[in-house]
């Protein structure tokens, strides 16, 4: 097992877990697995940051990463 910071935003900060600053997954999960075990509905997730860099729903997860989850962004 490992710990990541997790953050979800906007209208996915309902599915935080209340231990979030110290999640605890297996050490092979990707983005898109954290995503389907959240209980995230698909096509909520659109911007994925990992350590400040946007990445992908394949990136493999590693300990201490920080994770940052937004929605769809709309405005004008």
């Amino acid at each position: 097992m490992i710990k990541i910071d997790l953050r979800l935003f906007v209208t996915l900060s309902g599915y935080l877990p209340e231990n979030n600053e110290c999640f605890e997954i297996h050490g092979d999960t990707t983005v898109e697995k954290l995503v389907r075990d959240l209980g995230i509905p698909d096509g909520l997730v659109k911007l994925i940051f990992i350590n400040g860099k946007r990445q992908d729903r394949t990136y493999i997860l590693k300990e201490g990463d920080r994770v940052g989850l937004f929605p769809p962004v709309g405005g004008g």
